[in-house]
Formats: C-alpha cells, sequence, structure tokens
C-alpha cells in the first residue's frame, strides 16, 4: 500500500493506492468523520487481481481543510475527483462509496457516466427530495457545525459516537471500536464544520429525479439494522434502471466496519 499525495485544483489531496499496475480499478470514498483508514480492513480481504484507491476526501484524513466553505461544495468535490483520476490516467473504474462518500459518488457517476463501471453505494441517499427538508437539513447542519468548531473535536466525537445510527457500533469489540474513535480525532476541526456547511445533505441537489437515468450496474448495500437506509434502499431500487439491493444481516450503517470480510467479498462479486 502506497500513500500518495497531489496537487489537485490547488489542493493537496492524500490517497492511498493498492496493487498500482493493474489496469481494473475499484475506487473507494469514506464517509463523514472517516478518511481512506476505514477501508484498510476491506482491503486487506481482498487479492491481488484489482488496483484499489482509496481517498481522503476534502476536509478529512491527510487531505487539506481549506478555510473557505466553498471547496466544499458537492461541484468541487466531484471536480477534484476527477481531475485527480484524470492524472492517475484512471478512465474506467468501479466506484464505491459510504454515507457521505455515497453522495459524492452518485454524483460524480450522474456527470461522469462513462467512466463508471460498477456503482456501489453503502448506506447512501440520493438527497433530500423537498426543499423544506432541505432547508431544515442545512439549519441543523450548521448548528452543529458551529458546536464542533466551538467545543473541539473530542467533544464532538464524544457526541457523534453516540448517535442512534451509530448504536449497533457499540457491539463490536473493543479494540474496532477504538480503532473507529482514534480515526475521527484524528479529523481536522475546520475540515468537518466546512463538510457540514457545503457538502452536507440539504446542501446538495436532490438526485432522486435522475436515478432512472443512470444506466450502468449500481449495487446498493445496507445493513439490516439500519431501517432508515434500507428504506431509502428500497425506493432506489426502484427507480434504477440496473440495480440491486443487498441486505446485510445483523449490521448497522457502516457494513464495511462491522462486517468486512461480507463487504469485501460483495465488491469482489460485483466486479
Amino acid at each position: 500500500m502506497a500513500s500518495v499525495i497531489m496537487t489537485v485544483n490547488g489542493l493537496n489531496v492524500h490517497y492511498e493506492i493498492i496493487n498500482p499496475r493493474i489496469e481494473k480499478t475499484v475506487v473507494l470514498l469514506h464517509g463523514f468523520t472517516g478518511s481512506s483508514a476505514t477501508w484498510d480492513k476491506v482491503i486487506s480481504l481482498m487479492g491481488n487481481q484489482v488496483r484499489i484507491i482509496a481517498i481522503d476526501l476534502i476536509g478529512h484524513g491527510y487531505t487539506d481543510s481549506p478555510k473557505t466553505v466553498e471547496h466544499y461544495s458537492m461541484e468541487k468535490q466531484v471536480a477534484v475527483l476527477h481531475e485527480l483520476l484524470v492524472q492517475r490516467g484512471v478512465n474506467l473504474f468501479s466506484l464505491v462509496g459510504y454515507s457521505m462518500g455515497g453522495r459524492i459518488a452518485l454524483a460524480y457517476a450522474l456527470q461522469y457516466p462513462e467512466t463508471i463501471e460498477q456503482l456501489i453505494l453503502e448506506s447512501a441517499s440520493p438527497g433530500l427530495q423537498t426543499a423544506k427538508e432541505r432547508t431544515s437539513r442545512v439549519e441543523a447542519d450548521n448548528i452543529l457545525a458551529e458546536r464542533l468548531e466551538a467545543e473541539g473535536i473530542q467533544a464532538f466525537v464524544d457526541y457523534w459516537e453516540n448517535i442512534s445510527l451509530f448504536e449497533s457500533q457499540k457491539d463490536l469489540s473493543l479494540d474496532i471500536q477504538e480503532q473507529i474513535r482514534a480515526e475521527r480525532l484524528l479529523q481536522n476541526e475546520k475540515g468537518l464544520a466546512n463538510s457540514l456547511r457545503g457538502v452536507g445533505t440539504g446542501q446538495q441537489n436532490s438526485y432522486w429525479d435522475e436515478l432512472a437515468s443512470v444506466t450502468k450496474p449500481v449495487v446498493l448495500v445496507t445493513g439490516e439494522l439500519d431501517k432508515k437506509f434500507n428504506q431509502k434502499a428500497i425506493d432506489m431500487n426502484n427507480l434504477f434502471q440496473n440495480c440491486k439491493h443487498i441486505v446485510v444481516p445483523k449490521a448497522g450503517h457502516a457494513i464495511h466496519v462491522e462486517n468486512p470480510e461480507t463487504f469485501a467479498t460483495i465488491i469482489e462479486e460485483q466486479i
């Protein structure tokens, strides 16, 4: 595994690359408060037949965390991702995104469908359908961002790891829980706060009406215990042209963390 920092559109972007000489490629996008490290266990379980590129999204991991929120918009996220892959000469790949990374992956696939072999979305959403929902979410995310900046990263992580979305992670071994916490604590406060402001679910456009236009194969992966995102996946599955929905038993929101063996198998079987 090689760790690389590349300057893309004026930002230093960090990514990990595995099996760099292999042409068949999988690109991995983490969720909010995560980084490329969230995929380490999954990567270790995958074979050597595919090149893997795990990217730290803007404001996360070792990628820059700009002070101005404009850098975090969905448009900027997609543009940086595309330019990085162009610079690396990667023009056809399977794209895997988890949660926030899933929303970015979907936006990317809608803008650059010719580059996508498979789109694998883990616990992801096409955004909020109504302007009222989006306005309400923007207000909530702005409050959360201000709280994060005022109280600091440790207090925020204490709060974040106890939200209901991650309840099932409390059944993981203490070792794994500590790894998740350590990854969150390494994040940059400004990067996380601006991510909430710039690429939160309320800020992005709703892609619900565009799902029917996607012709490439889509795989939706959700955990059995994550009722909210299970329902989103059922609704999305009805709209995509070429889609399958895989529900992983006894898993919550972060299947790749809670059951990395199954998640690695799902990726390998799809590509």
